[in-house]
Formats: structure tokens, sequence, C-alpha cells
């Protein structure tokens, strides 16, 4: 009897999640890439390091705190997790100031875009500098001593500060700081003969500080920036107003305990010793930057204008030629069933289908689950339009979105004003999946169109994130998203569903089946087959069902693009599974489940990756695709993804990621792929297609690919 339990078969989900960053950093560093872009994968994984400790660290520190000292599945405690992220991340950290000062800084020199220092500065530019300093900033700023008389102040998450060590007429050290005002972007552009030159805001204000300590001896001026434990612990059920109770929350997440502190590289010994007793930080959560703290700001350098060439070459999102041919949505989706694949496919029919139903007389109702939207969403503006023309409207905005809750309060708000009926969540769940329903009169009655997706509904990410979305007036479906939307807003729980599985209803038993069943048919000798692409593989009862398939010999890949916690390729165990992570232009975003179910096979999309949170505290959903060539198309996206040899990295049995051997493959970039095939433009599709008939023939599957993508 094998113990699929035993630690050396998982990875840590913490490491785990430092290598995908290290992924993200590679494409930073490749210089294949062009130059802004590679600013952007820098700016994303400082962003994403902030996230990670104002939660997932934020979260170990408060385990530590209660000496909560249980491991968790790759036999680590808490503490022993603390470490290794200390040691890994303290690594990434340097091979990311190394990539900005070594090749992105000096790259961008070479576009002869400048970041200068007070010593670089011809005289005309620092009478620039001084003449801005003192009718902007100088006006702006609050420099705050500490004494007996003001003790150290409170610093604000994710801040940039300067801790500045001062020398008063009696010769007495003093500490003082001063936060970079926020109002300010981070570099302000200064006059040069040659090309773009910019000056950081906190260099300007070290250039100035006689103006604000007059009387005292500047000994020592640097930078500092700590991150703070953003874990909202939330009481939804002692909540009487949960819309109040998380805009607390949202105050409370800027003064949690300090879990990170990032200095200055040369800070003076006195000022760090002061930062440390005042923020309570330990020498392990000190981490010193060499060159500029925060890269975040590398997102806005790579959006100046001017510059196309260094960026991606853009690409223009597809309009479905379905509905094309129908003088209304509603037509069209009544045709057939219409999966759209983004960024390359329009995310605009979306937002037409609830432009469409606004102002459509015949339609009664729209229901609508938003999660994420954008800042300046259209579909907001269409079910506000779709309010005050008298229908029903019906939205679920979810504020415990993590880190878009301040922007859905909002939204919440300007529906309620509509006169939207406007859904909280539900207590004790996030509610993740994403579906839109529109009900309509027709002559034959009541019909329902429905939408479901991967994604969630936002304009901005749709160019983005890669999502798969369905549209269809099949009744089934659409008998189903009325019980969805009737537990959302009337706390039931929906019976006989046709379609869907619901988590944490089903959803779990589910996946559990479809995965024993493939095990069966192994068993059996019949051939069993499992393709699953997710963003995350985190959830152990799942980790260890498929331990099990891969033992009786199911084929099993995996394409998850995040967090792995599943050690592939270990003989007697997982030798049967494979692991595949491709990070390249477009977020991989889309969940997609392929079961070969005995030659009747099994294809879903849903809003849940394997994680236990999916699983079992949020609402999620599980759609078949039925329409045939949406079914060819899907496994055209699987084909094209298990055959990157670019982007795509492969995790071995001892944990790590790594690159696939080009030698004697096609040079394939599946993002690239997905495009032409949308484009239809590619001088080798049908010589592609072919090959994909011959794969899906190989592994025993049906092979109804289609010739041609419509």
């Amino acid at each position: 009897m094998i113990d699929y339990s035993l630690p050396k078969y998982f990875i840590s989900r913490e490491l785990s999640w430092i290598q995908f960053n290290e992924r993200v950093l590679e494409e930073a560093q490749d210089t294949t890439n062009p130059l802004f872009e590679r600013l952007k994968f820098a700016a994303i994984v400082s962003s994403n390091l902030d996230e990670f400790f104002m939660v997932r660290v934020g979260s170990l520190s408060d385990q530590i705190t209660a000496e909560f000292d249980k491991k968790e599945p790759s036999g680590l405690t808490p503490t022993e997790q603390m470490e290794q992220i200390g040691i890994l991340v303290h690594k990434l950290v340097s091979s990311l100031s190394n990539c900005y000062n070594r090749s992105l800084k000096k790259g961008l020199e070479k576009e002869k875009i400048k970041f200068l220092k007070f010593n670089d500065l011809s005289k005309e530019q620092i009478n620039y500098v001084e003449n801005y300093y003192t009718k902007n900033i100088f006006p702006v700023l609050t420099p705050m001593l500490v004494n007996q008389s003001s003790p150290f102040p409170l610093i604000s998450n994710k801040s940039l500060n300067i801790a500045i060590l001062l020398k008063n007429d009696k010769g007495e050290n003093i500490f003082a700081t001063i936060k970079a005002p926020s109002v300010f972007d981070r570099f302000v552009k200064i006059p040069d003969e040659g090309g773009l030159a910019f000056i950081f805001l906190e260099d300007i204000i070290k250039m100035n500080l006689k103006s604000l300590f007059n009387g005292h001896e500047i000994i020592d001026a640097s930078c500092y920036r700590i991150t703070r434990n953003a874990d909202m612990a939330l009481d939804e059920e002692g909540a009487e107003d949960l819309l109040e109770a998380i805009e607390a929350s949202l105050k409370q997440r800027r003064w949690g305990k300090a879990v990170r502190l990032e200095i200055e590289k040369g800070m003076n010994n006195k000022l760090l010793e002061i930062l440390e007793r005042e923020l309570e930080i330990s020498k392990d959560q000190e981490y010193i930057i060499n060159g500029q703290i925060d890269l975040t700001f590398l997102m806005k350098i790579g959006r100046i204008k001017g510059y196309e060439k260094l960026e991606y070459k853009p690409i223009k999102p597809q309009l479905s030629k379905q509905f094309l041919k129908y003088n209304n949505i509603f037509e069209a989706i009544t045709e057939k069933d219409i999966l759209l694949h983004h960024p390359y496919e329009s995310f605009g029919p979306i937002v037409e289908l609830v432009r469409q139903a606004a102002v459509d007389s015949d339609v009664l109702a729209i229901k609508h689950t938003l999660y994420r939207v954008s800042g300046n969403s259209p579909i907001i503006e269409a079910l506000v339009k779709a309010a005050e023309m008298g229908k029903q409207v019906t939205v679920l905005v979810e504020l415990k979105a993590r880190f878009d809750e301040s922007n859905n309060i909002v939204w919440a708000k300007q529906l309620e004003q509509s006169g939207c009926h406007v859904i909280y969540g539900l207590v004790g769940l996030k509610t993740h999946c994403k579906i839109l329903l529109v009900v309509r009169r027709e002559e034959d009655g009541i019909k329902r169109y429905v939408h479901m997706g991967t994604g969630n509904y936002n304009d901005v990410t749709a160019k983005l994130y890669t999502d798969l979305g369905l549209f269809t007036s099949n009744p089934y479906f659409g008998a189903d998203a009325s019980a969805l939307f009737n537990m959302l807003s009337g706390n039931s729980r929906p019976t006989a569903l046709h379609k869907f599985s619901l988590a944490p209803l089903q959803l779990r038993d589910r996946f559990l089946q479809m995965i024993i069943e493939e095990t069966e048919n192994a068993r059996k000798g019949k051939k069993a087959r499992i393709i699953i692409k997710v963003n995350s593989l985190v959830d152990i009862e799942i980790i260890k069902a498929l331990f099990k398939a891969s033992t009786a010999g199911v084929k099993i890949d995996l394409i998850v693009r995040g967090i792995c916690c599943l050690k592939p390729g270990i003989p007697g165990v997982s030798e049967n599974i494979t692991v595949r992570s491709i990070v390249g232009r477009f977020l991989e975003h889309s969940r997609i489940f392929y079961f070969y179910n005995d030659g009747q096979e099994g294809i879903y999309l849903s809003s849940a990756d394997w994680m236990t949170r999916n699983l079992d505290r949020r609402v999620e959903l599980l759609f078949p695709i039925e329409d045939q060539q949406a079914r060819d198309r899907i496994k055209e996206i699987l084909y094209i993804s298990l055959s990157d040899t670019i982007k795509a990295r492969i995790l071995t049995k001892d944990g790590i990621y790594t690159r696939i051997d080009r030698r004697g493959k096609e040079q394939i970039n599946s993002q690239e792929e997905f495009y032409n095939f949308v484009l239809n433009k590619d001088d080798k599709i049908k010589e592609k297609m072919h090959s994909m008939k011959e794969y899906w023939k190989e592994n025993g599957f049906v092979p109804r690919v289609s010739d041609k993508i419509e």
C-alpha cells in the first residue's frame, strides 16, 4: 500500500509561489523580449512580492505568534517555511536588483532614457529641479522628528520613506523621517538635450533636506519601506452590515504588524537600529536593496508614449464571425453555442449582450456576478442603463475580492443608487463564479441567454489575461443559471441541476468522481487520460487522487501557471504525470478540464482552480462544453499549450522548473499560435491541424478536430 501523504511527494505552497515569480523574473531577464515589456515583468515581480508578504507571510507570521506548529503537506512548520522564504526571497530580490541595475537601466540608457542622480545634473537641470521642489514638493512634505514630545510615527503600508540622522547644536543624534508624497509620480521629467531624463522623487527630497531641517547637521539620509500584514480577519457572522465591516477592515489593513523592511544599501547603522527597534523588525525580515526600492514604477516607464518599438506588437482582438451573421446578439446565440478565447477574440460581445439587453423592450431581467471589474467599466454602465430602463437587474458584487474591495464598494453603491438589486456576497463564502443571465420574452415564451467564463468581467484585463467564455441559449443551462442566482439571492440550496456543478456543494465530489472513473478505466486496461489547465494546484485530496490515477496508469498532463504542490515523475507515484507552466506575454488564466471517459470525452470550463479555498470556501462554477465545434476548439487549445517549446517550463521530480530542450523540436510559442489561429493567416494552419489530429489519435482520443477555425 502506497502512502500518498509522504512529504517528499509535495512542494510547499509558499515556495512554489516564489518559483513562479522566478519564472516571471526570467521574462524580465530575457533579452528576446522587448525592453518595455521586460520592465513590466520586473514591476510585476515587485508587486507580487508586496502581496505575498502582505497576505502569505502575514498569515505565517500570525501562526508563529500563536505558536501554531502544524506541518503543511511538504513537511515544513510555519517557522521552517518562514526560514525557507527568507532564503529564497533574498535571492529573488538580489536577482531582481541585478536585472534592473545591469540590464534594464542600461537598456533604457541605450534608448536615451536616463535616470539621473544629483552628481549627473547640469547647472540648468539643478535649477529646474530646485524650482520644481520649491513650487510643488516642499509645500506637501511633513518632516517628523522623533523626540520626547514626538514619538515614532505610524509608517503606512508600502509607503516610500526617507530616514534621516541629524545632529543638533548640542552634538546629539536625532532621528527624523519623511514620507515621499504619493500624490506625485515616483519620477520627475527634467529637461535634457540628449533624450528623456528623469530624477526620482526621493532624490529630489534628499537634495533639499536643508530646507526642512535648518539648524541641524545632516549625518545620513536613506530610503526605507515597510510591508504590513494585510491578511484581514473579518467576522462576517457578527457584522450587521457587511459593507461597513469591510470598509472598516480596509482602514485596519494599513496598520497591521510590519513583516518586511526594505532599506537602501548603505544605510547608517544607527538609522537601521532605530527602525528595527521602533518597527519591531528582525534581521531576517530586512531586505537590503541595491538600487531603487519598489520597482513597481517600471510599469509606468513601460507605458511612455512614443516608444512602441520597445513593446510587443499590438494585437487586435478579433470579433467572432458568428456575431456578424445576425442583426442582434440574441439571434447569434440562438443559432448555436459560441466559445470565445480572450484576448485573441474580442471581449466586446459580452459588453454588447448587456448593452442590447438594457434597451431591448423584450428583456425582462438581467442577473450578473461581478468579482473584479475595471475602473471605467462599460458593463457597469450598461447595467445602470438597464435599471434606468426599468429592467429587473440583480448584481452580486463580491466585496471580499482581495485588494479590489474599495473599488467594488464604489461600484456596489453606484449600482444600488441606479435601482439595481445588489447582493453583497454570501456570509463565509466568496462568490467567484463568472456568470451573466439575460431573461427575454419571445414568441414561444420566456427564453434565457447565458454567458459563463473562466475570467472576470473586466474589459481591461480581458486584453491581458487568457480566458475562455461560452454564450448559450440552451434551456438546461438557463434553468441552472436561474437556480444559481436564486441560491445567491435567497440563500437557497439548488436541487436537480442539469449541467452545472457548484462549489462548495458538489464540485469537489464531481472532480474526484471524474478522476476515480479514469483510474478505474485504467485498471480495466482501457485508455485513460486527464488534461488539466489551471492557475494553481494546491488541494491535497485532489493531488492524492491524481497520484492514485497515475499509479493505475492514467496519463495526466497538468498545465499549471503558478503554484503547484504536486511533484511529478516520481516512480511508482506520479511517473505518469507531467507538469508545465507557461509564462508569457499574457497571464494564463483559463481553467480547462479534460477527461477521456472511455471515449465519451468530458470537456469542462470552470472559474475554479484546484485549491482548497476554491472547492470549499467559494461559490464556483463548472460547466460542460457540448457544442462539437467548441469542444474541438478547446482540444486545439490544449494541444497547442502542450506543444509550447518557448514559454513553457517543465517541473521535474526534484521540484525544479526547467526550460524545454528545443533541439530537434519546432519553435512554438503557444500564445502566438493562438492569435495566428484566430487570424487564420498562418500558412501552416492545415499542417498544424493535421499534426493535431495525429496527436489525438495517438493518445486514443476521438479525432474530431476541425480543419479550419470558424
